[in-house]
């Protein structure tokens, strides 16, 4: 394939991914989106694919290696449950750097393979694009392990922190600029392993002390650190694609983080730099059983729907764990055939990623008019007669504007103290993702419903 259709091939490509992200941006428009993302990727591979030089041998191998990946992924995504998808997310993320990592030591140890020199005599352009696209793609790596053995339940979601441990994130932060700037002066091998090594490291010490309320912010933040790495290693390929691809997912994920830390009253430079929400918790969790609390059943919570003029359900990672969205969505068609005005709240980090919620509801056909994100909604608590609060905890907190010395402090949350009633689906008081207790479940107005969110759902449908 000539060098110019590839480049116009790669531009369509590039076109494609930018209307895919304008289309991922809303509801309405993301099927759409994603179908402009996979023709754009579907050309981009298919162009690199008959770019490969040699047909006898590299084509082969090329072919092979695309099978397997694609086969592997297919398999995961097929069986990959929505409560999953936060951990498959950070999976992913972690091939992405280990990827970029791979490409930068191939062209260290082999360069006139791609076109960048000899070994000792690599330019200086390429060796800068290389320690780059190699000590991100590391970082990310490390750092996306972490965050998937956390979302997985394997390793502790309570932030692990020690004395010292900003400063040491700075001065490997500065031990690596030091080390680009050496290797591209006497272009060391010994360096260059160095340099990844201290980059895997500096990955798992930003994740570690990120606390599980925060692992939302954490997933979008290493989704940018990728798409920085493939752009890197795109430079170092010299792929218009790769470098076009990976500043996308870039930029598009640093923005993402930035409006999210902006939610959730998080500096976004100690998003970058690690260590936020890494408070130590205070110690009121320890007596929570002696408090007392409401609970009722499904005849209790029908009747107080039956008797209110407006709802508004606050869905959450209890609600994805039960696959209770199309159970919710036969409750509501119940309520709206009684005049009963409902709406859905979503916090910008119920569940466990961006949009987790979003993407539940759309996949039991919830009408988008219906669902508002917390600044257009939280003014309506006070005036709705019920919140069905179905799995969400953290989010819901009212301890996050009260108590300085909580891990979630400062974290805008939805209003639903302020409603006349409250019903609680959860399986028991056990504090959520963040390890606090929720205060919510001990209000006057909170009648907690003690079951699986969709058995209890559908009960509280034929109630009604």
């Amino acid at each position: 394939m000539s060098a110019n259709l590839s480049a116009i091939l790669y531009l369509i490509s590039g076109v494609l991914f930018i209307l895919a992200l304008r289309g991922l941006s809303s509801p309405e428009t993301s099927r759409q989106g994603n179908l402009f993302g996979i023709i754009g990727m579907l050309i981009a591979v298919t162009v690199t694919f008959l770019s490969v030089g040699n047909f006898t041998t590299g084509f082969i191998f090329v072919l092979i290696f695309l099978a397997i990946g694609g086969s592997v992924g297919a398999f995961i995504a097929y069986r990959i449950p929505m409560t999953a998808m936060p951990e498959l997310v950070a999976g992913f993320h972690s091939l992405v750097g280990l990827a970029a990592v791979f490409v930068a030591i191939s062209a260290f140890i082999n360069p006139v393979a791609f076109n960048l020199g000899t070994p000792g005599n690599i330019k200086l352009a390429s060796l800068i694009e290389m320690a780059i696209g190699a000590a991100v793609g590391a970082i990310t790596f490390s750092g996306s392990v972490i965050a998937f053995l956390k979302l997985q339940g394997i390793m502790s979601g309570a932030p692990i922190t020690f004395k010292g441990q900003h400063l040491l994130n700075a001065l490997l932060l500065i031990l690596i600029l030091i080390l680009t700037f050496y290797l591209c002066s006497t272009q060391s091998s010994n360096l260059f392993w160095i340099l990844i090594a201290v980059s895997f490291l500096i990955g798992f010490l930003i994740i570690i002390p990120i606390g599980g309320a925060d692992m939302p912010v954490v997933i979008s933040m290493l989704n940018s650190y990728s798409g920085w790495a493939a752009a890197g290693i795109g430079f170092t390929l010299e792929n218009t694609a790769l470098i076009i691809t990976g500043a996308l997912v870039g930029s598009s994920g640093a923005i993402l983080s930035y409006i999210m830390c902006k939610g959730m009253n998080r500096s976004f430079f100690n998003v970058i730099l690690g260590g936020f929400g890494a408070t130590e918790q205070a110690s009121g969790n320890q007596n929570k059983e002696q408090r007392p609390v409401k609970s009722g059943n499904a005849d209790d919570a029908a009747f107080l729907m039956k008797n209110a003029s407006s709802v508004i359900i606050v869905p959450g990672y209890g609600m994805a764990v039960a696959q209770a969205q199309h159970a919710l969505r036969e409750m509501v068609d119940t309520l709206k055939k009684n005049d009963i005005k409902v709406s859905y709240a979503i916090h910008p980090v119920a569940g466990r990623m961006p949009g987790h919620m979003n993407v539940l509801l759309a996949e039991a056909n919830v009408p988008y008019d219906e669902v508002f994100e917390l600044e257009e909604i939280n003014n309506d608590f006070a005036n709705a007669d019920v919140a069905f609060v179905i799995g969400a905890n953290d989010v819901t907190n009212p301890v996050a504007k009260t108590d300085p010395q909580s891990p979630i402090y400062g974290m805008p949350v939805l209003d639903v103290e302020k409603c006349k009633s409250v019903l609680f689906v959860k399986r028991s008081l056990s504090p959520g993702y963040a390890g606090i207790d929720n205060d919510l479940f001990y209000k006057e107005n909170t009648l907690m419903l003690f079951a699986d969110a969709k058995k209890m759902t559908e009960d509280i449908t034929k109630n009604l």
